[in-house]
């Protein structure tokens, strides 16, 4: 039976892309690698894991995947760190109540990665 998702797989169009990733998630937002091979990686999220590859051929996947939200204590300080780095933050922290039932108040912010990812980070109010 299901139990969860494992991992959230990436794939780079070349190795200079693979680079780029690794710096974005490795050394700037402070993620760990676990498993690593000549071309690719997974990186443990905290409660899931990104398997990033390139097979040098240039291209990308698309899809229905919207975005993926990485768990945080602190939007504002990641979403500062990243713009710092050169990243463009497309939606700025912001505190929101989802209109759900219960309410769900959040904050977040989004940015994109170095892939043109979308990525959300997020926390519980």
């Amino acid at each position: 039976m299901i139990k969860g998702i494992h991992h959230i797989s990436m794939k780079c169009g070349t190795t200079e892309e693979l680079a780029k990733v690794r710096e974005f998630y490795i050394e700037l937002l402070g993620l760990k690698i676990i498993r690593e091979w000549a071309e690719g990686m997974m990186i443990d999220t905290g409660n899931g894991l990104l398997e990033i590859f390139t097979n040098a051929e240039g291209t990308h996947c698309f899809g229905a995947i919207r975005h993926m939200a990485l768990l945080t204590d602190d939007v504002d300080e990641i979403s500062a760190k990243v713009k710092a780095a050169g990243y463009e933050v497309f939606i700025e922290p912001n505190d929101k109540v989802i209109a759900s039932n219960p309410p769900y108040s959040i904050r977040m912010a989004f940015c994109y990665g170095p892939l043109g990812e979308q990525v959300e980070f997020f926390m519980e109010r």
